[in-house]
């Protein structure tokens, strides 16, 4: 097959565009080095947009949260991504978790199917001279690719690192000590009982003593090009988290609020949630627990929190390092590289962080590509929707010549990267005027550009 766009690298952001270009009627060419004899440090398979670390797409809800509205608005333009999630969704209350396998194998057999899609498993070590190109290869780039990259920006590549969550079987699991419960019994968008996540209590002094635990266990030890790598802030390994303070983790992902054990019919001191991970049930993914304890250290102490003594684990915590680079400074707002515009990057390589962030600049590089091979320009989304506020965090919008190396971090959607409403607005209502307001800009920016629905 003659494609007209080659797209490097088969997670979420190279999937989700190679579908959105072949449902234009373009054609592809989709590389992927997992499945031709090479693996990253964090993959477990070949197929396409596999998820390394957590199951969850984060919140559902396109009202009051801005991931939720960025969901909505994937949909709206036809996502891959956020097709395949529905029928491999697991329960997750107000979030939307799906199994993984029947997630990426569903996205695996749409991108085979298509006809307009020709799949190469091969690793590519240098940045085509030529011909459009998207580059989305994620933090875990090979090393010469990764090597070319640079040469070609002429600037080295930020990194922070991500840790990866234990996942639990679900029959290895106390009951009679732990509860089911959504916090506040809040029921999820998909209906239910608001019982979607396994609760384990511990009183003060479990507590402090897992704190200590986490504090003495020993750690990952980093290789010399490691040791100033900074983590990302909204992917923290629990331990770093442990090392900010004792009341730290109470107030994070151990927080016992809205959570009413039964067999007390009060808030323990703290708790740990797992998530359901899988669509049959049988593993659940142990909630904001990314670590880099060493495996043992990991085993010995998960085993301290009540219900979980005799844990059987699926999956042990991990640490990968993430590399992303100077988007602002290197790309336009159309994603372009500005040293060599035939070539965008896309994906969490631009700096944006989370799995529906990287499908979703994923979606838009493949709109800016069909618009370009129309001989036309697309008009990015307005920054008040969060696909245009997502892609302005990435490329710098109207700022990007003040692009200060130091300023640029890893960033999931949120409304900070919106202009604020109106300041009449009470503070109780602004998370709904944030998403009213970027509904109809986007309706508007779908409308005034063509930006239909790619089906």
């Amino acid at each position: 097959m003659t494609h007209q766009v080659h797209i490097i690298g088969g997670g979420l952001a190279g999937s989700e565009a190679a579908w959105q270009l072949a449902e234009a009627g373009i054609t592809v060419r989709l590389s992927e080095m997992r499945g031709a004899g090479h693996m990253t440090p964090a993959h477990q398979t070949d197929g396409f947009a596999e998820l390394v670390c957590s199951n969850s797409f984060r919140s559902d809800d396109a009202d009051k949260n801005a991931v939720g509205l960025l969901h909505q608005e994937m949909r709206d333009l036809g996502s891959l991504i956020m097709a395949q999630a529905e029928p491999a969704k697991v329960p997750a209350g107000s979030a939307l978790a799906v199994d993984r396998e029947v997630f990426s194998a569903g996205v695996t057999r749409a991108l085979n199917d298509h006809p307009n899609i020709e799949i190469v498993r091969e690793r590519i070590d240098a940045l085509p001279a030529s011909g459009m190109t998207i580059v989305a290869t994620g933090p875990l780039t090979a090393g010469p690719l990764a090597e070319s990259i640079a040469t070609a920006t002429g600037a080295d590549s930020l990194a922070f690192f991500d840790a990866i969550a234990p996942i639990v079987y679900r029959d290895s699991i106390d009951m009679d000590i732990c509860w089911m419960a959504n916090r506040w019994d809040k029921i999820g968008p998909g209906g239910g009982e608001g019982k979607d996540y396994i609760n384990c209590p511990m009183d003060k002094p479990q507590y402090q003593a897992f704190v200590q635990g986490l504090l003495d266990g020993p750690k990952t030890e980093f290789k010399e090009w490691e040791q100033n790598t900074p983590y990302f802030e909204g992917c923290m390994p629990i331990e770093v988290m442990a090392s900010r303070g004792p009341e730290t983790l109470r107030h994070g992902p151990m927080k016992p609020m809205g959570l009413d054990n039964p067999r007390t019919g009060r808030w323990p001191y703290a708790v740990v949630q797992l998530r359901q991970d899988n669509a049959l049930g049988t593993l659940f993914n142990m909630v904001g627990f990314q670590t880099k304890l060493k495996h043992a250290a990991q085993v010995e102490l998960f085993r301290t929190i009540p219900g979980l003594e005799k844990a059987e684990f699926a999956r042990l915590g991990g640490l990968h390092r993430n590399t992303f680079i100077q988007s602002p400074k290197l790309l336009d707002q159309t994603l372009r590289l500005r040293s060599a515009p035939h070539i965008r990057f896309a994906g969490q390589m631009t700096g944006c962080e989370g799995y529906v962030e990287s499908a979703a600049i994923g979606l838009i590089a493949a709109r800016f590509a069909i618009a370009e091979l129309a001989g036309r320009a697309l008009t990015p989304p307005p920054v008040t929707t969060a696909l245009g506020a997502l892609l302005s965090h990435v490329t710098g919008g109207a700022e990007a010549n003040t692009f200060q190396p130091q300023n640029f971090q890893p960033m999931n959607v949120n409304f900070g990267l919106m202009p604020p409403p109106d300041e009449a607005t009470k503070k109780k209502d602004r998370k709904l005027a944030y998403t009213a307001r970027a509904r109809v800009d986007f309706a508007r920016w779908r409308s005034e550009t063509g930006a239909v629905t790619a089906s």
